[in-house]
């Protein structure tokens, strides 16, 4: 056993051993920054550009009712969490999880674009365009991305966003 630990040790302080852990911070925050900028700005384009109505009456349930969409986002964030357990747990369900996981990203991202677009509708409106709500919308999710307490911020406006989307469906 004892030799086991040393080769395994020998193995990993080796150079070049193919072991290597970026530690690296700043890096993932910009990153997730300008991910989160680029999501925000592509998703919002999109929606106000197919859906505009659509998007405007979810902006006005977001700004009328925060509370009351956070509350159906919320329930609806621990209702997949709990799904998608159970459903992974059961070998066989891990099917059905993925594209469940990977339909609630896009309507987490439709959610969020529209609650930041709200925030940036207020801030700036949209009586000359779509452009300058986009791009405020945008900066503002990337700033609260770059940072910590930022981030749990970003967190509870897309979860309000998301039950913006999924409130009628709930109802």
């Amino acid at each position: 056993m004892q030799v086991l630990a040393v080769a395994a040790t020998k193995l990993v302080a080796q150079a070049g051993s193919g072991f290597d852990v970026d530690v690296t911070i700043g890096q993932g925050l910009v990153g997730g920054a300008v991910g989160a900028f680029l999501t925000t700005l592509v998703v919002g384009a999109i929606a106000v550009a197919v859906f505009p109505e659509r998007t405007e009456r979810l902006m006005a349930r977001v700004l009328d009712d925060p509370a009351g969409s956070f509350a159906h986002g919320l329930l609806c964030v621990v209702g997949l969490f709990v799904a998608a357990l159970v459903l992974v747990f059961t070998i066989i369900g891990i099917v059905v999880a993925f594209p469940l996981l990977l339909v609630a990203y896009v309507v987490w991202a439709v959610g969020a674009a529209v609650a930041y677009l709200a925030i940036a509708d207020r801030l700036v409106g949209h009586e000359d365009g779509w452009l300058k709500p986009l791009l405020v919308a945008a900066t503002i999710n990337g700033a609260l991305a770059a940072t910590g307490v930022g981030s749990i911020l970003a967190v509870a406006i897309g979860i309000t966003g998301f039950g913006a989307v999924l409130q009628p469906y709930l109802d």
